[in-house]
């Protein structure tokens, strides 16, 4: 049976008390409906509409990536029913729709499995849960046999109803035919004066197939997000749940509840993750790396071995086994680093490839370079890579020594096994094999002496002697 998903995305979230549409809120990085429309898509759907209103230009450009989606303007917010009706007419009548909500962010493909299963078996397929407290929820109504009769509200809810701790989730599964039958029945006439999408129950109950539940037993997933506590909270259990995953295939996590994970992170055996991590777009562990505490790695892949220390942040850069990073170490997109390598404390590194047993260990920036293997960078060096309008490259080949505090003005070409004298600045070829340096005569003056602290009216005196004269 073909499968749209219809995910509700109209609300303003006034309780946010945020300029950004609530389903923009960013859970573990991402907009709160970028991980529901991230969910749907695992069941294959044919079609996803979302349905936009608050913010809708907002919302729209922030998923501007996503070019598959259709967007769908509920122009009033007369309620969830009134939504759905915006977009049926361009659903298929035979497609089995999902309705889902945008602010709803933690939910199961395998819930969403169980409840588009059971659509194909009954009219209508109702995803509900037993809660301690039902507050903001609308209950579940059974009658005399036990099946479902009908949803009340909260706002329409007697002292009676609010006492009823099985609770409607929001979340079903119909065919497009039978949500325009019902929702076309459906009233306006209670407190909010909106249209409920929950009052087709009792149409789909009195009709032919009737309506099954799915139960859900993980509450987690149908936590809705309403205001900044709502969002931490939903927060915290997501960060929660990727630790869990990370330690089941294998990684040590010094505290579990100190680790971001905000993409995808894969991890070989026996990896180690220090407190304050944070992982973000899709990362790679292998066997045996160390991550140091408040690091902060994005789109990397990190070979066999690999150590990051603390307080280093890796961006787009893909490192061999056994290399040592940081501590306060910056790799940024293009980054290659070869086995052995070394980059130390306040090294920054873009678009470079560095050999194999290479070492760069302090306060140095390597930038649109190419450097062999059994190169020693020295303290302070700097390729000096971009001329105000264009980015050079620098090349150092195998085996070469840069001393410290050297310049590498690009295009430039170190040979192999070439010595770099400390101080210099490179400005052409320095050949195989060879010193290469560049000096100024060292000078003594005897005569010299340390100036003194001036009295003011002496140092004011001075400063207006000097202003005067003319320059050369």
């Amino acid at each position: 049976m073909p499968l749209s998903v219809v995910i509700l995305a109209a609300g303003q979230g006034k309780r946010m008390n945020s300029d950004l549409p609530k389903v923009l809120q960013p859970l573990a990085g991402r907009p709160l409906l970028q991980h529901v429309i991230d969910t749907a898509r695992l069941l294959l759907p044919l079609n996803i509409y979302v349905v936009y209103g608050h913010g809708g230009a907002q919302v729209q450009a922030a998923l501007s990536h996503e070019a598959d989606i259709d967007w769908v303007l509920q122009a009033e917010q007369l309620g969830t029913g009134h939504a759905v009706m915006q977009a049926l007419p361009m659903i298929p009548d035979d497609d089995l729709v999902l309705i889902l909500y945008g602010d709803v962010p933690l939910v199961g493909a395998h819930t969403l499995r169980a409840l588009v299963s059971a659509a194909g078996d009954a009219a209508l397929a109702l995803a509900t849960a037993i809660v301690p407290d039902g507050t903001g929820f609308g209950r579940i109504l059974r009658d005399g046999h036990g099946g479902l009769a009908g949803i009340v509200e909260e706002r329409d809810a007697t002292p009676q109803h609010r006492a009823i701790r099985e609770v409607n989730t929001g979340l079903m599964a119909a065919r497009t035919r039978n949500l325009r039958t019902w929702l076309a029945a459906v009233s306006n006439d209670n407190a909010q004066g909106e249209y409920y999408l929950t009052d087709i129950l009792a149409a789909a109950v009195a009709g032919a197939g009737g309506a099954v539940p799915v139960p859900v037993d993980d509450l987690a997933e149908i936590r809705g997000v309403n205001d900044k506590v709502q969002l931490a909270e939903v927060e915290a259990h997501y960060r929660g749940a990727r630790a869990r995953e990370l330690m089941l295939a294998g990684a040590t996590l010094c505290d579990p509840l100190r680790i971001d994970v905000r993409g995808n992170v894969v991890v070989g055996r026996d990896v180690f993750i220090d407190v304050g991590a944070v992982f973000e777009g899709t990362v790679r562990l292998g066997d045996r790396v160390r991550i140091g505490p408040y690091c902060v790695i994005r789109d990397c892949a990190l070979g066999a071995a690999t150590e990051v220390h603390a307080h280093s942040v890796l961006d787009g850069a893909v490192a061999a086994e056994s290399c040592v990073i940081g501590p306060f170490a910056r790799l940024r997109p293009g980054t290659r680093l070869a086995a052995g390598v070394h980059i130390g404390n306040y090294v920054e590194v873009k678009n470079s490839g560095v050999g194999a047993g290479s070492k760069a260990n302090h306060l140095t920036y390597l930038g649109d370079a190419t450097v062999g293997a059994g190169v020693n960078v020295g303290a302070g060096t700097i390729t000096c890579n971009y001329d105000g309008v264009n980015k050079w490259p620098t090349e150092i080949g195998d085996g070469a020594f840069i001393g410290s505090g050297s310049m590498l003005v690009a295009p430039v070409r170190v040979g192999k096994n070439a010595t770099i004298g400390a101080g210099s600045t490179i400005t052409q070829t320095a050949p195989d094999g060879s010193l290469t340096l560049t000096r100024a005569r060292q000078a003594t003056i005897d005569a010299w002496t340390r100036p003194g602290k001036a009295d003011p009216a002496q140092r004011s005196a001075r400063i207006d002697d000097a202003l005067k004269k003319p320059r050369a």
